[in-house]
This record gives C-alpha cells, sequence and structure tokens, in this order.
C-alpha cells in the first residue's frame, strides 16, 4: 500500500538538502517500508573506494526518517527528530552502491523504532536500529 505522505518522503525527506548532497535516490515507498539508493561516488569514499562509514551511517538515518514518515495516515506537521540510533557494521563496501530497507517495527502515537539493513552487491554491510519521534 502506497502511503499518502509519499510526496513529503520523496521531496522533503530524501531530496532535502543533506539528502541531495549524500546522493539518497527513493527506489520505494509503501507504509511503514522504504528502500533507498545511495550510489557510490568517489566523495563517499574514505581511502581508495573503502565507503565511509559516516555515508553508511547517514544512509541509515535517511532511510528511517523516511519509513517514519511513510505512514498510512495523513501528515499533520513536517517536524521530526531522530532520538536514538545505532548501528552495527557488517562488512567494508567497496565501490558499490548501497541500498537500505526500512521496516518500521513497532509504531506509537509519535514514537517509531525502524530497523534498517543495508546491503551492497548482495552483502550485508550495516544494519541500524532507528528511534524517531514525530511532531
Amino acid at each position: 500500500m502506497t502511503s499518502p505522505n509519499e510526496p513529503l518522503v520523496r521531496q522533503v525527506i530524501v531530496a532535502s538538502p543533506f539528502g541531495t548532497l549524500v546522493g539518497t535516490q527513493a527506489e520505494a515507498l509503501e507504509v511503514d517500508r522504504v528502500r533507498l539508493r545511495l550510489p557510490f561516488r568517489a566523495e563517499l569514499a574514505t581511502v581508495a573506494d573503502v565507503v565511509h562509514g559516516g555515508a553508511i551511517a547517514s544512509l541509515v538515518d535517511v532511510a528511517a526518517t523516511a519509513a517514519a514518515w511513510a505512514t498510512a495516515e495523513p501528515a499533520t506537521g513536517h517536524r521530526g527528530t531522530t532520538i536514538g540510533f545505532t548501528v552495527s557494521f557488517l562488512a567494508v563496501a567497496h565501490g558499490c552502491d548501497l541500498v537500505a530497507t526500512a521496516q518500521v517495527i513497532q509504531r506509537g502515537r509519535t514514537i517509531c523504532v525502524i530497523e534498517v539493513a543495508v546491503e551492497g552487491n548482495g552483502t550485508a554491510i550495516a544494519r541500524g536500529l532507528v528511534t524517531y519521534k514525530l511532531g
């Protein structure tokens, strides 16, 4: 099911100034679930073609934020913030696009808990757990 907030997610979150700077792209948006791509480019590398952990963490945060806003109900405001964030790095990403799949696992009135899986070239790169506050 498509979220009524799809334009907000695509235009305000994924294509925000920071999302644009990092280079995130929306691939799929459903209620409580999004998939974003971070195309590899040299500016995201730390050494040689290794994707910087900060770029991966940014992808996790943007994907979780998008999932939090991908509700079944129309948005009543445009305020929110990440209030908890953990990421575990599982493998090195070498010069490849990364894809983050974010899934809301618990949605309360204002607090959402989102799991994020990041993959690159079929390899698990990172897992994140994000707590987000809407409103």
